[in-house]
């Protein structure tokens, strides 16, 4: 018989019972906030929303295992959503199973929530055949890669033994799994049959919309259902006779659409919305004056990619030749006033342990002072590997036009040219060009926005395992993967993320890719408003929004 340890969570954070507490009432009699978050969002199918619009939408409309909050002091927590409880059981092969026992919850028609509108989100965005780019959330639980191969998603270990009782088995014990995935607008229940009558709908209609088209058809469980669609224009919410708990928030929330910051900052300014991002570059430039301000880290990093499955970046030296060749001082200056040099692939503001940053704790992997004696380091690497700048013939960058992306890449290649009298030639392509390119392998080297899944160095580091679908530098070391084995397994949280820093400097130190500059952000409320969130992921939750009190 095995024997296993039962621990019980009876929140995810001890805070819970003190925000309920100072969030519960009801939605202020004919209060109504405007937000501008971007432009209009381009999909409301939670497995495929990649936008900041859409994932804000979305978070509004439904309500997942776990929930961001805002305290008082407005930083955001996770307290339980969906889910009254979780308890978790450590196996004794070293699986984990979290069993979420769900709270008493209706969707917007009346039906009641189940356990088995987990199963069927979770199952289809697992599906290869959904071609997700958020599957990999789910690599953590066991069974993740086996039904992938299969195509057949009921060997995801995930299921509802009841209608309130949703479990899920993972591979091993992550910290971030309640606080990131089951926050995670990727991982929203969704009811299988409005999905299919929503399809067919669309089908006998003979139009190609999306199921999601309508927001006002759609059947959520969320703290508001969609009320008025103007193209284009804005989107209004209402709170929800259905969602089962109470909360102070907006009676009605209004989602106006901007195609440009600039255009946002002018509704904000002009008092049309009552908060706003991103904000233009003027006022970016405005705030960063002064000298005590400073952008919300945003969770990704720049990078350079190379196909080291491949020649002329299979060869180790090539790979450090063109990581030393490269000023990232340089390369930030141009990417934006809230842009700053790369220190290593984890960017600041990813927790490490007791609450420090990660990037702080570990220090600068990455060297941004000496540069020209990096210069000549690239060129004695270089020739006693035994090739010539010019001898590796023409090379192409390739990446995504994306805000100063453009800029950036002609610096780059002139800085490769420079240095090592390698030609690179920079060619721009759509977002999906480029990750086709990178998941086939057709490709020498590319600029990527890697942007963790989950608020957690882990999310940056797992998918360079050997056997990662999103391996796409077909990166193979056993010691890297030994030491990704050791954190999924690790309870000792110290120990944990001593191998995560040495993780980040094993994969920095075999060149798979070169980090260039992480980013920040920033986002503007009302001073008379408090109770909105902004996400570390990048999206916002302003069903908590009230009037401060004097």
């Amino acid at each position: 018989m095995r024997k296993q340890k039962r621990l019980t969570v009876t929140a995810l954070l001890a805070a819970l019972c003190v925000l309920l507490a100072a969030g519960c009432g009801q939605q202020e009699s004919g209060m109504e906030i405007s937000v501008c978050v971007g432009g209009s969002y381009s999909t409301l199918d939670p497995i495929y929303a990649e936008d900041i619009p859409s994932q804000t939408v979305l978070v509004h409309l439904y309500e997942n295992l776990m929930r961001v909050v805002a305290d008082q002091a407005g930083n955001s927590n996770v307290v339980n959503g969906m889910a009254k409880s979780v308890e978790t059981e450590k196996n004794a092969d070293g699986t984990v199973t979290c069993r979420f026992q769900l709270r008493s919850a209706k969707w917007s028609d009346g039906e009641k929530v189940t356990a088995e509108d987990f199963v069927y989100a979770w199952q289809r965005l697992a599906d290869p055949d959904s071609h997700s780019p958020y599957a990999a959330l789910l690599s953590v639980v066991c069974g993740y890669q086996e039904a992938r191969l299969a195509k057949d998603m009921s060997l995801l270990q995930v299921s509802a033994p009841s209608d309130t009782m949703f479990e899920v088995t993972l591979t091993g014990n992550y910290d971030w799994f309640l606080r990131e995935v089951c926050t995670s607008p990727a991982t929203l229940p969704l009811r299988q049959d409005v999905v299919q009558r929503l399809k067919e709908a669309g089908s006998a209609d003979g139009e190609a919309a999306s199921w999601w088209q309508d927001p006002t058809a759609l059947v959520t469980n969320g703290p508001y259902v969609a009320e008025e669609l103007a193209e284009g224009s804005y989107l209004r919410l209402a709170a929800s006779e259905s969602y089962g708990t109470s909360q102070s928030s907006p009676a009605d929330l209004v989602f106006q659409f901007a195609s440009t910051a600039e255009e946002g900052q002018a509704l904000y300014d002009e008092k049309l919305v009552d908060a706003v991002w991103p904000l233009s570059e003027e006022r970016l430039t405005e705030l960063s004056a002064d000298e005590e301000w400073s952008p919300i880290p945003q969770l990704g990093t720049y990078v350079v990619v190379y196909n080291g499955a491949v020649d002329p970046f299979a060869d180790r030296a090539i790979r450090q030749a063109f990581s030393l060749a490269v000023d990232r001082n340089a390369l930030a200056e141009l990417a934006g006033v809230t842009a700053q040099a790369a220190e290593g692939l984890i960017p600041p503001g990813v927790p490490g342990n007791g609450g420090e940053d990660f990037r702080t704790s570990g220090g600068a992997l990455l060297d941004n002072e000496n540069y020209a004696e990096r210069c000549q380091e690239a060129r004695r690497v270089l020739s006693e590997a035994g090739y010539s700048g010019a001898g590796l013939g023409e090379l192409e960058y390739l990446y995504v036009e994306d805000g100063n992306t453009g800029a950036v890449a002609q610096a780059l290649c002139r800085q490769w040219k420079e240095v090592l009298d390698v030609q690179v030639v920079p060619r721009a392509v759509t977002n999906q060009e480029l990750w086709t390119a990178l998941r086939s392998g057709e490709y020498a080297l590319a600029g990527v926005s890697l942007e963790g899944a989950g608020n957690d160095a882990e999310c940056f580091l797992m998918d360079w395992i050997s056997d990662s679908y999103d391996n796409v530098a077909g990166y193979e070391s056993s010691a890297y993967d030994t030491l990704m084995s050791i954190i999924a397994r690790a309870s000792d949280g110290t120990a944990r993320m001593g191998c995560l820093h040495d993780a980040e400097a094993l994969l920095l130190e075999d060149y798979v890719l070169t980090p260039l500059y992480t980013n920040g952000t920033a986002w503007e409320l009302r001073e008379n408003l408090t109770g909105a969130c902004r996400d570390a992921r990048g999206w916002f939750s302003f069903s908590g929004v009230t009037r401060k009190t004097a």
